[in-house]
């Protein structure tokens, strides 16, 4: 597909896609045998909760009728799907820095470095992270700007205990009546 298509696309969506208070992360076109697929994925503008699956089906439907009228892929048959970035997703702006607040991430530096942190504070400049221990080591809290940060992604994390294992695990074990045993 042509950049130019791409970018009409791109024209034609990502209004559409403010009007639902969503911003449009990226939009592909790929061949899938006699079809094309077009992906848009979509996420939210302001807060901290991403996009809902409501909010991506609500605007998909925008999107087909959208589509449907204006005609820019032409006569050929092609899928659309609109999706939601995934956890291990690209951070390009600072929004994206706020949501991960408390998770861990990837950060290449400029200077070539690579870090795995926990993400504990975001400001206008940068980042209060902390670098986990290893081999039973305590964590290392580390400053890091904005400016030093070359790329940075999300990392998904499995053996993460949440807040309330923690909690559970103070306060005594409770029966189903919640009465404590």
């Amino acid at each position: 597909m042509s950049t130019t298509q791409i970018d009409r696309l791109r024209e034609m969506l990502e209004p559409l896609a403010a009007q639902h208070g969503l911003g449009l992360e990226d939009l592909s076109v790929t061949q899938a045998g006699k079809r094309r697929v077009l992906q848009l994925v979509v996420d939210t503008v302001e807060g901290d909760d991403g996009v809902s699956l409501d909010e991506c089906a609500e605007f998909s439907r925008s999107a087909s009728e959208r589509l449907d009228a204006d005609d820019p892929l032409g006569a050929d048959a092609y899928v659309l799907e609109v999706t939601s970035p995934g956890a291990d997703r690209p951070f390009t702006q600072r929004r994206h820095y706020l949501r991960a607040r408390g998770r861990l991430a990837r950060l290449r530096l400029e200077q070539g470095e690579e870090l795995t942190v926990r993400i504990l504070a975001v400001d206008e400049a940068g980042l209060d992270t902390e670098v986990p221990g290893e081999k039973g080591r305590k964590a290392k809290p580390r400053r890091v700007e904005f400016d030093e940060i070359s790329s940075a992604r999300g990392e998904v994390e499995f053996n993460r205990k949440s807040d309330r294992d923690d909690d559970a695990e103070g306060s005594g074990s409770a029966d189903r009546s919640g009465e404590e045993a």
